[in-house]
């Protein structure tokens, strides 16, 4: 390959293959790789069917694509390696132009395209939501108060009878007073004073915090990749989403339960700026737990604002989370199933000049 048609493989989000004309595997980049869970060396020259499985049989449509020099597209295909779970993808097959009898194969996983644009298009209703709630909030914060004044100048000179639904006015209109100011706040939440920030920092220093604290009753492991660069992030709103995510782990999980912090390097994630470029993501952060796991129905709204499953959870949390990861140009992603939920953290890399 040239110096810029090597680079372009490398630099690939998609797991790719070339295969030769007896299907054995040429070449594959570095993302595929990753995702075939095995390295260049272990599968060069290896026929590609008796590597990589597929649920639908591709062996012949590859040979029609090399006779005739023509393209195929193929959704939804679980393709797995044996050393993974086979995990869902639209497959793209293609004749080489300058080596006629190779094929080059492109696997894009389908849920991690799936979660990406929810997570994209829910911005939009994230902040019209919150937009609506903050002038809500401010026209409701003002009769509240003269409710709560009210009742405590009634409870002055009533029975204890009387009394009691008193203060019961006053302990409600203050809990809908407290909700009211945490959605200002999700509002007020300032724009990232971006800076290099060493990822392994910030999750030991929300660790040492969390084990003292609220998260004392639970086992804290971690699971490192000590080679990753630094990120490009304000320090103390990631230390806000560390700590949030620990606290919310820390909750659903039983006394000597466990919380694993794991990060971890991968190339193929990209997202998409508001002006329309595409940012690497490649540093990933991963806070899980063994609770009992978040319920199927609310997984793909649970960073929408005021979705919550806990009794008297006001939404905002991962709102919160979503938001601030959002003005960081990154993503965040949950998968939860009983007795395992993870959620996970992608962020850019901090430019060179910064680092």
């Amino acid at each position: 390959m040239s110096t810029l048609t090597n680079a372009l493989w490398v630099s690939l989000p998609i797991p790719a293959l070339i295969l030769d004309a007896e299907d054995r595997i040429r070449d594959l980049n570095p993302v595929a790789e990753t995702f075939l869970n095995a390295s260049q060396k272990s599968l060069d020259g290896a026929v590609m069917w008796d590597r990589i499985h597929m649920s639908t049989p591709l062996k012949d449509s590859v040979a029609r694509v090399r006779n005739s020099a023509s393209s195929l597209h193929v959704n939804a295909v679980d393709v797995g390696s044996g050393t993974r779970k086979p995990v869902s993808c639209d497959v793209q097959i293609s004749a080489l132009a300058d080596r006629p009898d190779h094929v080059l194969v492109l696997m894009e996983n389908r849920e991690l395209v799936g979660r990406m644009d929810r997570a994209m298009s829910s911005k939009t209703a994230a902040k019209s939501a919150i937009g609506m709630a903050e002038m809500l909030a401010h026209e409701i914060k003002n009769p509240l108060a003269g409710i709560t004044g009210a009742a405590q100048l009634i409870s002055m000179n009533a029975n204890a009878e009387d009394r009691e639904l008193t203060d019961l006015i006053v302990a409600e209109t203050r809990r809908v007073l407290k909700l009211l100011e945490q959605v200002e706040d999700f509002g007020n939440v300032r724009p990232p004073e971006r800076r290099a920030v060493n990822i392994h920092d910030v999750l030991d220093h929300a660790r040492r915090s969390a084990s003292v604290g609220f998260a004392a009753h639970m086992n804290i492991i971690e699971d490192y990749d000590p080679s990753l660069p630094h990120t490009w992030a304000d320090p103390d709103q990631l230390q806000q989403v560390i700590m949030n995510l620990l606290k919310n782990a820390a909750e659903a999980g039983q006394s000597g339960g466990t919380i694993c912090l794991r990060t971890f390097y991968e190339m193929s994630l990209k997202v998409r700026r508001p002006d329309g470029s595409a940012a690497a993501v490649p540093l990933q952060i991963e806070v899980s737990d063994d609770g009992s796991g978040i319920a199927p129905e609310l997984v793909k709204d649970v960073f929408e604002p005021f979705v919550s499953g806990r009794e008297n959870g006001t939404g905002l949390g991962l709102a919160l989370i979503s938001k601030i990861v959002a003005d960081h140009d990154g993503w965040v992603a949950v998968d939860s199933v009983p007795g395992r939920t993870t959620f996970r953290i992608s962020l850019p890399i901090a430019p060179k000049e910064a680092s």
